[in-house]
């Protein structure tokens, strides 16, 4: 987890290479059609703004595609302006397409932990409300076993100063954002750089965790 972590700050703190629009839109829709037929198995977590959580996820070997969507809530398809207004009880989080014999759902967890505050559950930094929340979102029953005893592993080590507040639920349907928002690190470095910097998160972060890797 230690390595993961190590590897997500230098992409904070490295020029993240461009990429445009188009070329984004194919990787998605290849992502999609290998997603098909290949064993993959699918993870989702919100952890705030869904921009700031592709990276961490998108380094780890076994990782095939990350998506930005929304889940949780009770409108079909909904847009981000009604997301992000809290109307619609979704949150935002990374929809993960991983391979399960080179990545374990458990070493998913462990960098889950490393890229959020779980002891926020009124949003995330300088994104305030349910739609910004973090979660856990299960597809099955080990993944929720898994789970629950990461955190509470967490919980008994006493990492962070107060209580870890992440509801672990069952995934309803995960709706993908929209194609601007995909990879959006990537297409937008400089701002999206700007906007990790100022949101605090990477603050909060190197708090809890970079004493952890020394």
């Amino acid at each position: 987890m230690v390595n993961i972590f190590l590897a997500f700050l230098l992409i904070g703190s490295t020029n993240l290479y461009g990429e445009s629009k188009a070329s984004a839109t194919e990787d998605k829709t290849v992502a999609k059609e290998q997603s098909t037929s290949k064993n993959l198995e699918k993870a989702v977590f919100a952890g705030g703004c869904f921009w700031c959580m592709e990276p961490a996820f998108d380094i780890v070997k076994g990782v095939h595609k990350t998506y930005s969507g929304y889940i949780g809530g009770n409108k079909k398809n909904p847009s981000y302006e009604e997301v992000s207004s809290g109307s619609t009880g979704h949150t935002e989080a990374l929809e993960v397409h991983y391979d399960p014999k080179v990545v374990s759902y458990r070493e998913l967890v462990d960098v889950y932990w490393t890229t959020m505050d779980p002891t926020d559950a009124k949003g995330q930094f300088v994104d305030r409300g349910t739609q910004y929340r973090p979660g856990i979102f299960y597809y099955t029953e080990e993944q929720k076993k898994i789970a629950e005893q990461s955190k509470q592993e967490l919980t008994d080590k006493k990492v962070f100063d107060k209580p870890i507040v992440v509801e672990i639920t069952q995934a309803g349907t995960f709706f993908p954002a929209e194609e601007y928002h995909q990879d959006y690190y990537k297409k937008n470095p400089i701002r999206y750089k700007l906007y990790r910097f100022n949101s605090g998160r990477d603050k909060f972060l190197e708090k809890f965790w970079k004493k952890k890797s020394k």
